[in-house]
């Protein structure tokens, strides 16, 4: 079959406190919140979506903010970092943003793109990335965070594993990505179907121990394809290498599937569509809470223990 995957749609994070979360990301980093909506599973946590102005796939970091579920580990079998696209040229106004808000960064350089790690309030490891070929993505402009800085979405996420091999076999083999790159024990895979936020890293450790998800971890990570056509083709795919994958599953703004890759981290593959202006339109996405119809009812009560922001 040929491949149907786009590079990134989403990466879901855990945080531990819903109000210092959305400032974070909306006012430090100049994210949009796109959809506030709450988890399927426990409808009294909110479900955050951050990205561009219509959250396109692959700008959407999403959050589970569980009240006082306290800091978790990161570690092998997680993806345990997150890389955003950048212009040239916007790193001074980054640091110079970091500071002012106490947030420590540190500079460094990899496969020869300059890099400005830093974390969130809860600890998830972030960098901000300069690509080598310039990112055309329209980002989402804030007062204080202007276009020449804006981030433009993701540009990597990085593996933490115990072994290379049986998930690259799976990026490769299964998700249509090749091997681009290795510096000692980090290795970059490419998905050439698209020229953005289409990188995965690996980085090998066989003495890492694994992680534990709470606060301030990544959740899973989802892969991109067109539609439900395209996913469930690839869900035969998945299926036929002997990984256990769900049944499609909707959740409003894309169906869903889910496994575990070899090495332990949680994958989707996520469709484009119906997209976020499904239920309310561009100009409002993200003012309103928005409840999954089987929870409508339950509206007051989910609004009266859901924290304010």
């Amino acid at each position: 079959m040929e491949n149907k995957v786009l590079g990134l749609h989403h990466i879901t994070a855990i945080a531990d406190n819903a109000k210092r979360n959305h400032g974070f990301y909306t006012n430090v980093l100049g994210l949009r919140l796109v959809k506030k909506t709450v988890n399927f599973d426990d409808p009294g946590t909110y479900h955050f979506y951050y990205g561009n102005e219509s959250g396109t796939p692959g700008t959407i970091l999403t959050f589970f903010p569980w009240e006082g579920i306290g800091k978790g580990t990161t570690g092998a079998g997680m993806a345990t970092h997150i890389g955003y696209s950048v212009p040239e040229g916007s790193f001074d106004f980054w640091k110079k943003r970091f500071e002012e808000n106490k947030i420590g960064y540190q500079e460094a350089e990899i496969f020869g793109e300059p890099q400005l790690a830093f974390s969130d309030p809860d600890g998830l490891q972030l960098s901000l990335v300069i690509p080598a070929a310039a990112d055309s993505r329209a980002p989402w402009v804030t007062d204080a965070v202007s276009a020449d800085a804006a981030t433009r979405g993701f540009h990597h996420a990085t593996l933490t594993l115990n072994q290379a091999d049986p998930t690259a076999k799976v990026l490769t083999d299964l998700l249509g990505y090749r091997q681009l790159a290795q510096e000692g024990n980090r290795y970059r895979f490419v998905n050439e179907n698209i020229d953005t936020a289409n990188y995965i890293d690996i980085i090998e450790d066989p003495r890492a121990g694994y992680g534990r998800n709470a606060a301030g971890t990544n959740h899973h990570i989802a892969f991109r394809v067109k539609d439900d056509t395209d996913q469930m083709e690839l869900r035969e795919k998945i299926a036929a290498a002997g990984l256990n994958i769900t049944q499609k599953i909707d959740r409003d703004y894309f169906y869903s599937l889910y496994f575990r890759e070899p090495g332990g981290v949680l994958f989707e593959i996520a469709t484009d569509n119906p997209g976020f202006t499904r239920d309310e339109p561009l100009e409002q996405l993200g003012t309103a809470l928005k409840l999954p119809k089987q929870y409508e009812p339950a509206r007051t009560k989910i609004e009266a223990v859901l924290p304010g922001l």
